[in-house]
């Protein structure tokens, strides 16, 4: 486990920890922009908010999917 803050490419870290803290939400059903806060918001999170990109939160948001199946 990275000991350091969370980067962008951390996407299971990141998914587990969004987990945690929003686990009644359908990872299907989220937005993009909802998800870049959410990440940007979490404790452990310590990266640039400019070098997130679509595909970024797309690895997040499948790594989330993949958790909750």
């Amino acid at each position: 486990m990275n000991t350091q803050g969370l980067k962008w490419t951390d996407s299971l870290e990141i998914a587990l920890d969004l987990i945690e803290q929003h686990e009644d939400v359908d990872p299907y059903k989220l937005h993009f922009t909802e998800l870049r806060q959410w990440v940007l918001d979490l404790e452990r999170f310590d990266d640039d908010p400019a070098h997130c990109g679509e595909r970024v939160l797309e690895a997040i948001q499948l790594a989330w999917m993949d958790e909750m199946d």
